[in-house]
């Protein structure tokens, strides 16, 4: 909605349905797979069928419940490793790099902080949404394809942990005041190297 407030052409994707303040002609409802690489048909949740030649920019969200560090308490148990959660860890990895190498001038990937064993690259960058003004301080780390490091416009005094003590997927949230800043950097910097002339509009 962020992107689409400027102008972008922007669809939101997940398994789950359009939450109820998304448009569902901008929701793809399943499994973002076979959308990573462009050049495909798809039907937006309204049941209108839309084809993408290429995407522009990618910003992905993969699920961390098998990657960030929090969860090492649930990986290790008695200096045992759960062999169950060791092979989800694998699959969470490789849909991680599969977003980050999917078919796109420009991509993010999103994630908390990761646990060593999931091996996972530095990070190209990380933001905060007390940097935008929100009294929460919840530190969201980006590696990215193309994109410059997220700034600050401000910083909120005397910022506080957000929540710790919720979980799943109302944590995971992404702040309204991050998600247009985000827009707001990444979107125009990508209109930028497009109208430069640094990349071909396809």
């Amino acid at each position: 909605m962020a992107f689409r407030s400027l102008g972008f052409n922007a669809f939101s994707c997940d398994i789950e349905p359009a939450k109820k303040d998304t448009p569902v002609e901008y929701h793809i409802q399943g499994d973002v797979t076979p959308y990573l690489n462009g050049c495909v048909r798809f039907k937006t949740q309204d049941g209108k069928e839309q084809h993408v030649t290429r995407w522009h920019l990618i910003i992905a969200h993969p699920p961390c419940t098998y990657i960030c560090k929090v969860g090492s308490v649930q990986m290790v148990k008695n200096g045992v490793v759960d062999p169950d959660r060791l092979e989800k860890q694998k699959q969470a990895v490789a849909f991680f790099y599969e977003c980050l190498n999917a078919h796109a001038d420009f991509v993010a990937v999103e994630n908390p902080i990761p646990m060593k064993r999931a091996g996972l690259p530095k990070p190209s960058c990380y933001a905060c949404p007390s940097w935008f003004g929100v009294k929460y301080t919840k530190k969201t780390l980006y590696w990215t394809r193309n994109l410059p490091p997220l700034f600050a416009q401000v910083d909120y005094p005397n910022a506080k942990c957000f929540v710790r003590a919720s979980r799943g997927k109302y944590r995971s949230r992404t702040f309204p005041q991050l998600a247009q800043a985000i827009a707001n950097q990444w979107g125009m910097f990508v209109l930028t190297e497009y109208r430069a002339g640094k990349m071909a509009v396809q």
